[in-house]
């Protein structure tokens, strides 16, 4: 091979880099904003999409804009080699198949494109096509969990080509895809590989890092020989690809990024259960102080309600800033239900502006900022910082990325800003990302 394959991921929520280190992260998909990850050093960039949180036909408008303006920044920048992933859910939540097929009509056509679900830094194992959940040590499959219950993205099969049967609505039957087993993995997969054609649909296992390290260096070694690859993926399948070595200040030592040594922010807007686990030991450290906003007073609000409760959250924040302790602003835990999907989606965004509101507002000093939940990572760079794109700096626990502000940032220069998914680490984990930033 002469030279590795450009890896430009397509991501339905900011947390797909959580593998990953030293690259950019673009919140913008104009064409010169394309050009600047397409040109960056690093083997991949990401370009932050936040589908998941959008209707299936906003998704696909999205995707499409992204995938058009990516064709035009590829012709510019003479890139001839590249790898395209649609990077999502590693509990199988997102709109599949509506991403992959955008970008199959308009950057394919592809030769094949894998489903390749396994995520290990958050306990998320593929084995014999059936996707798993590890749950106190026992793996669980997926359709099992509360995730296959998700008011918007249900579903009732973890082996893999049943569920890419039910979510195609039977266009892809279950007894054509393409199975790629660990045995087939560990054994070597190329000659199988280059006998894909027709966008066919292959799901693939993985237990371990290593078997995703040798599935990447056959499909590698494949697209130098001309096959094209799609991708829908979690995040392990990135670390392959991109063969990244270890980040430059492990995690342990990323105290040393925060401003000033001053007391930060939390923003907790997940209320998935790992989250308010999570979230109550957190209120636990030392330093802490807990606000909760009331979200149910928004359902029927005419803005009245919603300006009272910033302002009044603004204040809190600011008397816990100025003594010197850490806010962490949450979202009342209690999950909501609604008439459809799309009045869900009304109130999530609701939710998200409110909390974009209440980032802009904070003190201008704070030393470092925490975002708990994909969606409301996506929001707080995009939206409550309003940034173009963001460098990644590394991961400060396993599945948690950090990256920092640009230097010009007009409110919040060199921030470092961690995004916390969802439903990653234990119960402490969140208290553990606090106190190595804080070194407590």
């Amino acid at each position: 091979m002469t030279s590795l394959p450009k890896i430009i991921v397509l991501d339905d929520d900011p947390t797909g880099s959580q593998t990953v280190h030293s690259c950019l992260l673009l919140m913008r998909w104009d064409v010169d904003t394309l050009r600047l990850g397409l040109r960056d050093d690093s083997p991949i960039f990401f370009v932050l999409t936040n589908t998941r949180s959008l209707t299936p036909d906003a998704a696909g408008e999205v995707t499409k804009e992204v995938c058009h303006n990516l064709k035009i920044a590829i012709e510019a920048e003479k890139i001839d080699d590249f790898l395209v992933v649609s990077r999502s859910d590693s509990t199988l939540r997102g709109h599949y198949p509506i991403e992959t097929d955008v970008i199959a009509s308009e950057l394919g056509p592809f030769d094949a494109h894998f489903l390749v679900p396994a995520f290990f830094e958050g306990g998320r194992i593929t084995r014999e096509s059936i996707h798993y959940l590890i749950i106190d040590g026992v793996p669980t499959p997926v359709h099992e969990t509360e995730f296959a219950r998700d008011s918007v993205f249900a579903y009732s099969y973890s082996y893999l080509p049943k569920y890419a049967e039910e979510k195609t609505k039977g266009k892809i039957p279950a007894d054509s895809v393409e199975r790629f087993l660990l045995s087939d993995i560990r054994t070597g997969t190329k000659e199988r590989l280059m006998n894909l054609y027709n966008n066919q649909c292959c799901v693939v296992d993985g237990e371990t890092q290593a078997d995703l390290d040798k599935f990447a260096q056959d499909i590698l070694s494949a697209a130098s020989q001309g096959k094209r690859f799609l991708f829908r993926s979690a995040a392990s399948i990135l670390t392959a690809l991109a063969a990244l070595p270890p980040q430059p200040i492990g995690a342990q030592n990323m105290a040393q990024y925060v401003r000033g040594g001053k007391p930060g922010a939390v923003i907790v807007g997940s209320h998935v259960k790992k989250t308010t686990q999570q979230l109550e030991k957190l209120l636990q450290a030392e330093s802490i102080t807990g606000i909760e906003i009331d979200v149910a007073c928004l359902i029927n609000d005419d803005g009245n309600q919603t300006a009272a409760l910033l302002s009044d959250t603004l204040q809190s924040i600011a008397a816990v800033h100025s003594e010197g302790k850490t806010p962490v602003i949450y979202t009342s835990r209690t999950e909501l239900t609604f008439p459809d999907v799309k009045t869900r989606l009304d109130f999530g965004a609701k939710v998200s502006n409110l909390l974009m509101d209440i980032v802009r507002g904070l003190p201008s000093d704070i030393g470092f900022l925490i975002s708990k939940g994909g969606i409301t990572s996506n929001d707080v760079l995009s939206s409550g910082l309003a940034l173009t794109s963001a460098r990644l700096l590394g991961q400060i626990l396993a599945g948690c990325s950090m990256v920092t502000t640009p230097n010009d940032h007009p409110r919040y220069p060199n921030l470092p800003v961690v995004l916390f998914p969802g439903n990653v680490g234990d119960d402490s984990a969140l208290a553990t990302v606090y106190q190595r930033l804080t070194k407590i």
